[in-house]
């Protein structure tokens, strides 16, 4: 066990699992809450206090760092800890955190002083609600955006009191991930501190057919999970679910959402999937400064004249909207859509690094009024 003057970052010292990244010049480690409280790395009040809050069994997350040197783990904590920020990957329905593929590595590969961190949340992956079937309330974006901001908080790597050198958390969803951006606590953040890129955002408050659609989709998904004798439904519904959030997705996508599908409590899966098509929040904070969109002109998921109307009601600049020719996954290279789904990687990875840079700058330079 470790003593109690651990250090903020002592815990990329906990990891489960290390290799060299996917992409070359970058490494990968594996964590999971449980483990880094059980081994002293994390205050049992802090890491046990924010599991429970949660209603969640445990909590895993992957960190991406440029590393052609193999780092020895006495020097992680200033590997990981001396940089100017983290970009936090955030997947959707029935994803973990590997559907984002080699970005958070090209992101890091491109700016050494950003650390790429994909988590498993929302009940998918390995991190698991404790009940199988949790209440809309818990899985609901505005819930998986505060477990986000809480687990920051755990693991302290916002700039802490005492370090001069400023840092950026820089958020990064898709779909259902993408969704919960919008529900950021803007009064936990300085001017500068974050940035967000929601990638085909399923927030679905202005389009009733996709509500309609994915509220009868958690549904047929419940009455599976209650009654055995309805999975012939499902033989039915998975093909579904699959194509509609996989689609462009590269065949290594579509494989870790089948995947994920079967690994997933169907009460968790019904319960998500019901919690956006009922979802009626819409006390959204309006702070659209460092908030970029970027949309699909073929997502058969999220409709694209439903979502910009929804933007255009919330007075989201204009300029602050790309819309691309690519599908949901419009960031994945799919056999479908090679050429432009390629091109849109690129324009995510640059558009990441760019509101990175611009935030890294506002905090160090301020407002600039008049």
């Amino acid at each position: 066990m470790m003593d109690s003057g651990r250090t903020p970052l002592a815990w990329v010292r906990g990891y489960f699992h290390r290799a060299a990244g996917d992409v070359p010049g970058t490494q990968v480690a594996l964590y999971r809450m449980s483990d880094l409280v059980n081994r002293g790395f994390i205050s049992p009040n802090e890491g046990r206090g924010f599991l429970l809050d949660a209603n969640l069994i445990d909590f895993v997350w992957e960190v991406t760092w440029a590393d052609s040197q193999d780092t020895p783990d006495e020097e992680l904590e200033s590997a990981i800890g001396e940089v100017e920020g983290y970009a936090i990957f955030m997947h959707g329905w029935t994803g973990n955190h590997t559907i984002f593929e080699s970005i958070p590595g090209l992101v890091v590969a491109n700016n050494p002083r950003l650390v790429a961190i994909s988590v498993d949340h929302n009940g998918f992956g390995e991190t698991r609600f404790v009940n199988e079937t949790p209440t809309l309330e818990q899985c609901c974006p505005p819930s998986a955006m505060k477990t986000i901001e809480e687990w920051i908080d755990v693991i302290k790597i916002r700039r802490q009191p005492g370090q001069r050198d400023p840092k950026v958390i820089n958020f990064i969803g898709h779909s259902m991930g993408g969704a919960a951006l919008f529900y950021l606590n803007p009064l936990k953040w300085r001017v500068g501190e974050e940035t967000r890129l929601a990638l085909t955002p399923a927030l679905l408050l202005d389009d009733e057919m996709k509500r309609i659609f994915f509220t009868a989709l958690g549904i047929g998904i419940s009455l599976v999970n209650m009654l055995r004798v309805f999975e012939f439904v499902e033989r039915v519904i998975k093909p579904q679910v699959i194509e509609t959030v996989c689609s462009g997705g590269s065949f290594f996508v579509r494989r870790a959402h089948a995947l994920q599908y079967q690994q997933t409590p169907r009460g968790t899966t019904a319960a998500t999937f019901t919690a956006m098509g009922l979802l009626q929040n819409r006390e959204i904070p309006r702070r659209w400064d460092n908030f970029r969109v970027t949309l699909g002109h073929r997502d058969s998921l999220v409709g694209l004249v439903p979502m910009l109307d929804l933007l255009s009601s919330m007075e989201f600049p204009s300029s602050h909207v790309r819309v691309v020719a690519g599908s949901h996954y419009l960031f994945s290279v799919g056999p479908e859509n090679v050429f432009q789904h390629a091109q849109n990687r690129e324009l995510v990875v640059q558009d990441i690094l760019d509101q990175h840079a611009g935030a890294y700058r506002l905090q160090r330079t301020g407002l600039k009024v008049g």
